[in-house]
């Protein structure tokens, strides 16, 4: 039998209070809706039908063009007016018909399968999600009859104040028979309070018309938490959190404060790595096993290499080999990239840089488009200078080299292997192998061991 998936949303999020539609603000690195869109994706292999309206039709177009198929709710009647819009869509093509709602982003994926499958099991004209707790958020209240089937739900504004007792609340995500949905849609009548078309009352024409109704109380009350407000908002956002931090930890994470602690939907992380309070990773970041990440760090779309150690640090789009380290206070803008064995201390940045296999770049230094070698030293204070005002322009720094304190390299600059800089020096021109120099501007001043790795000379020399 054929499934099809409408997502509402349409609503004007009046009380979420901002400029920007409700379901495309952010949502665990994602807009709102997109929990909704891709729960749809999974169960049926048929493009969703996204009900939008005047505020949300332009920028969900834009979002989602290749992914939905769009009908659109000129005037706001209510939650069965909206269904009713895709009627033209779905009514030869779908045999059932799934709803949801743009702003429920915490459902999972088993409890809508589960809801799927008892419908069709039951053959019912309606199977429909239901969650007890004392909380209602609006939701209306599930009428049972004495030998506790569904025979109706009544809106929280209609309800009496025994009803309003109930603690069966109903979700709004329902499974309908396709034809009992169609043929039933146009019998139900504006409400008296609100004047409002209710998918709700398609309960009571069931119970009525003697069809059947399946329900599913849900395990997990969190999971239809609806956002109207941004309390709301930021509750669904902490309990997204907390599901990821679990099921993080439960693989062989260690989260010292998982309250503290954010990871995104797309990070992975190896077992044994400890992430320590006030780290932050996100997008696509991969962290390797026996790291320590953290205090006051954060990782956005880089990799993280085995047994790497980053302290109060920021990187992005930036990749670290297993063995290195960073920070604390030292920046990876994009396109930098530590080998293995590498140490970058505090106070330092790289921005579209290479620091090699076991180079170390102590403190309060700037490495911009530049390539350094294996076992480099960078001293304190040393800056390539890049950026002519126009154009961004290399550095090459060859293995064995050591850069002393306060250097100044001009690019395009290129320093051969096992060269020396003196601290201080102003570097314009291409400094040959095994080769010291330093002053204003830099001039060789001698020539070093040929061959000699640098750890082998004397200090002496500088």
């Amino acid at each position: 039998m054929a499934l099809s998936v409408v997502i509402l949303a349409a609503g004007k999020s009046t009380r979420f209070k901002s400029q920007t539609p409700k379901v495309l603000h952010p949502f665990g690195e994602r807009p709102l809706i997109a929990a909704s869109l891709m729960l749809a994706e999974q169960l049926s292999e048929a493009p969703p039908v996204l009900v939008v309206g005047e505020e949300t039709d332009a920028p969900l177009r834009r979002w989602a063009s290749d992914r939905a198929r769009f009908v659109y709710q000129e005037r706001r009647l209510g939650t069965g007016h909206a269904v009713l819009q895709a009627r033209s869509l779905l009514a030869e093509t779908a045999d059932r018909v799934l709803v949801l709602y743009g702003d429920m982003p915490l459902l999972r994926l088993n409890t809508l399968q589960r809801l799927v499958d008892l419908q069709r099991a039951e053959s019912a004209a309606i199977s429909l999600l239901t969650v007890i707790r004392d909380i209602s958020q609006g939701f209306g209240r599930v009428l049972r009859d004495a030998d506790g089937r569904v025979v109706g739900v009544v809106e929280e504004p209609e309800a009496t104040r025994e009803q309003l007792a109930i603690r069966e609340l109903n979700a709004g995500i329902y499974v309908f028979d396709a034809d009992f949905l169609w043929n039933g849609l146009p019998q139900l009548r504006p409400s008296p309070e609100k004047g409002e078309i209710y998918l709700t009352d398609m309960v009571e024409l069931a119970a009525q018309s003697g069809h059947s109704i399946a329900d599913l109380v849900v395990d997990d009350s969190t999971e239809v938490l609806g956002i109207n407000t941004r309390v709301d908002y930021a509750e669904a956002i902490s309990v997204l959190r907390t599901r990821i931090n679990e099921q993080w930890m439960l693989a062989g994470v260690t989260l010292i404060d998982p309250a503290t602690t954010y990871i995104g939907p797309q990070v992975t992380i190896g077992p044994d790595t400890i992430l320590l309070p006030n780290t932050h990773l996100r997008g696509k970041t991969a962290v390797g096993e026996g790291c320590e990440i953290g205090p006051n760090t954060l990782i956005d779309q880089s990799i993280i290499g085995d047994r790497c150690r980053v302290i109060a640090s920021t990187l992005e789009h930036a990749e670290m080999e297993a063995d290195s380290d960073i920070g604390p206070f030292s920046h990876l803008r994009p396109g930098a990239y530590v080998c293995s064995g590498a140490h970058i201390g505090n106070f330092a940045e790289l921005k579209n840089s290479t620091l090699g296999r076991d180079s170390h770049m102590g403190h309060f230094s700037y490495l911009g488009d530049t390539t350094a070698g294996e076992h480099v030293n960078i001293g304190a204070g040393t800056i390539t200078c890049n950026y002519d005002g126009q154009q961004k322009h290399p550095t090459i720094i060859e293995d064995h080299t050591f850069i002393g304190s306060d250097s100044l390299l001009i690019a395009p600059v290129h320093v051969g292997k096992g060269a020396k800089t003196g601290a201080g020096s102003v570097v314009t021109r291409d400094v040959p192998p095994y080769t010291l120099v330093y002053g204003v501007p830099a001039r060789p001043k001698r020539q070093l061991k040929d061959d000699a790795p640098i750890e082998d000379q004397s200090e002496s020399e500088v």
